[in-house]
């Protein structure tokens, strides 16, 4: 087993101030916290949320990461990676049939050593992580298994570590943190490091109102609670789950050209969307300090523009 210790020591990522008309205009101080810098291949909140697992799966021993996904889910490329760098075997149960041709992110997946197993999407919707692993005759023994996008309890503990890690290099609490949900586990995790001193935005990527109540199942199954206000913003979805509108695509595209921050278009392009649409709304009270966690995805544009056509420029 490689050393684990870059997951104990390493940088902070950086705390990257933006000027905008949208918000200077507007007397509000804007800041993206570059997690996706973390690590070129495991990066963003996947890089939080695997964390501990990781250290722990050390702890105990095991050899072998089990997981789930979509077929171009970020979570399976960093499980991927992480297991390639710190190594542990990898399996990954991939919601669909396999296709004659990878996508890039399976490709990378399987590029890492990642073994595959493709489930029907009926199987996988209906089916708990166990009867499926039971199913493939996956033999789970010396395995840690993570849930589908790593949402768990040892994922709340790193998540919970951007609210510290950003007061510090500010000197101060912001007064918002902004970040995409999916699971919602990392705005449960940054719920639960608040202190009081912030409020945390949740924008959810899913077409539905059922995220909020889902953060707090998540915090109770953990035994957690949020300490200061949080909520998850439920009109930014734009259609669903890997849905989008030329208004995001080119919001996306000029966010990156103007401030070199590159956003993919399934979680971050979304969120950041939403921060500016509520700047202008005035939701944010002048003299505010908004800061929007980037939680990477950025292997996912490769994949989404192989779908859609280039559509979301990449330099």
């Amino acid at each position: 087993m490689k050393n684990l210790a870059s997951l104990l020591h390493h940088l902070p990522s950086p705390l990257q101030e933006v000027e905008h008309a949208v918000f200077s205009q507007r007397g509000l101080r804007l800041l993206v916290k570059r997690d996706d810098l973390l690590h070129s291949h495991v990066s963003g909140n996947k890089w939080r949320k695997l964390k501990h697992n990781l250290l722990d799966a050390h702890r105990m021993g095991f050899a072998k990461l089990i997981s789930f996904g979509g077929a171009f889910s970020n979570h399976l490329a960093a499980v991927a990676a992480a297991g390639s760098e710190f190594g542990f075997e990898t399996i990954g149960i991939v919601r669909g049939e396999r296709s004659g041709e990878l996508n890039p992110t399976l490709h990378f997946c399987e590029a890492c050593r990642m073994e595959l197993h493709f489930v029907s999407r009926t199987d996988f919707r209906e089916k708990t992580n166990d009867d499926l692993l039971l199913a493939l005759q996956i033999d789970c023994s010396n395995a840690l298994v993570l849930p589908e996008g790593g949402a768990n309890c040892l994922a709340l503990h790193g998540c919970r570590e951007v609210v510290a890690e950003t007061s510090e290099q500010l000197g101060h609490a912001p007064n918002f943190i902004v970040t995409a949900c999916g699971t919602g586990a990392t705005l449960a995790g940054i719920a639960t490091g608040l202190e009081g001193h912030c409020q945390a935005l949740g924008v959810s990527v899913l077409k539905g109102d059922f995220l909020q109540n889902e953060v707090e199942k998540l915090l109770a199954a953990c035994g957690e609670t949020a300490s200061g206000d949080f909520r998850v913003l439920d009109g930014f979805h734009f259609g669903g789950y890997a849905k989008f509108t030329p208004a995001l695509v080119d919001f996306i595209n000029d966010f990156s050209q103007t401030t070199g921050i590159p956003l993919d278009p399934i979680y971050t392009g979304k969120a950041f969307f939403a921060a500016f649409e509520l700047a202008q709304q005035g939701f944010f009270p002048v003299g505010s300090t908004v800061v929007l966690l980037h939680t990477g995805g950025l292997q996912g544009i490769a994949g989404f523009n192989h779908r859609f056509g280039q559509i979301i420029t990449t330099d």
